[in-house]
């Protein structure tokens, strides 16, 4: 497993314990101690924003020597910001060549957050700074925001456990910003994206989602591009997982072992050649199911 993977697989490890409030559990120190042994560089770092988690985790932590942990992270990882923004003899021939021209990009430390310097807090020099959402008139955009920050809005009991909640308002013009500049258009495909997202974010049996949206644990371009998979709850992966595994089993049930029969009719192409097994799947008291299987077309059914 690369370095980026495993920061990837620690960083989860972490922001779910934040979401459990179960940040002072055992192995945290573990995951922490991980990544200060880790060989880190500033690309694992920009592309994991595992600073940004580890400076949340710091927040949600109350044992100080998790805290202390954290921020000893930190300030190791700014090491590395400072020395990558130190240029070379190339970057200032680059910088010297690019000194006439109109568009400049920014420098690395010009990409993160306000520097401690400036009263910031630990940890925020290893987050990218967020771009403001672009400003639009357009009705069905703005109604899109709306529907979106509503949607992002926690309940009473919810906002006491997380103090450093964002905007909503902000959070849904940069989400809806980011599905625009997909789409580049407000036709059924960005409504779609939109609703798709305004379900899940409302969604009383995945409250984890929406309190990573606020946390800024999921970035709005990242919510704004999620499939339905990944925004699923724990409970509903497992159920779709059986659900797919039950449909396999009933395919290669219907397949495999079968007794050939002219007693059953395909309802799709007509013809009798078909197997069929019988299988009780419910309880004893129960008729068994018949799995059945066409050998003309494939098509395959089960009843009981």
């Amino acid at each position: 497993m690369s370095c980026e993977d495993e920061v990837m697989k620690i960083g989860k490890k972490l922001e779910k314990m934040i979401l459990n409030n179960s940040a002072d559990h055992g192995g945290a120190d573990d995951l922490l101690n991980k990544l200060k042994d880790m060989p880190m560089t500033l690309t694992v770092l920009q592309k994991t924003r595992i600073g940004m988690t580890v400076n949340n985790f710091r927040k949600a932590a109350s044992k100080d020597e998790l805290v202390v942990l954290s921020k000893t992270l930190i300030k190791s990882w700014k090491k590395l910001l400072s020395s990558d923004s130190t240029p070379s003899k190339s970057d200032k021939k680059e910088k010297e060549k690019s000194s006439n021209s109109p568009e400049q990009t920014d420098s690395p430390s010009e990409m993160m957050d306000v520097k401690d310097s400036q009263g910031s807090e630990p940890g925020k020099t290893l987050m990218r700074q967020d771009s403001e959402a672009s400003i639009t008139n357009d009705p069905v955009r703005i109604k899109c925001r709306e529907l979106l920050a509503t949607s992002l809005v926690l309940d009473e009991e919810v906002k006491v456990r997380i103090p450093n909640a964002q905007c909503p308002k902000e959070l849904a013009a940069k989400i809806e910003d980011s599905i625009h500049l997909e789409f580049k258009n407000t036709d059924q495909k960005y409504k779609a994206r939109i609703r798709s997202r305004v379900a899940n974010l409302k969604d009383k049996k995945n409250p984890k989602l929406k309190e990573g949206v606020i946390m800024g644990l999921i970035p709005p371009e990242r919510i704004a591009n999620m499939s339905a998979e990944e925004m699923a709850s724990d409970e509903m992966r497992q159920l779709r997982a059986k659900f797919t595994k039950e449909s396999i089993d009933d395919h290669q049930m219907s397949r495999q072992e079968g007794t050939v029969t002219d007693l059953f009719k395909c309802g799709k192409c007509g013809k009798k050649n078909c197997t069929y097994n019988q299988l009780q799947t419910r309880s004893s008291d129960e008729p068994m199911t018949t799995f059945v299987f066409c050998m003309e077309c494939g098509n395959r059914w089960k009843f009981c």
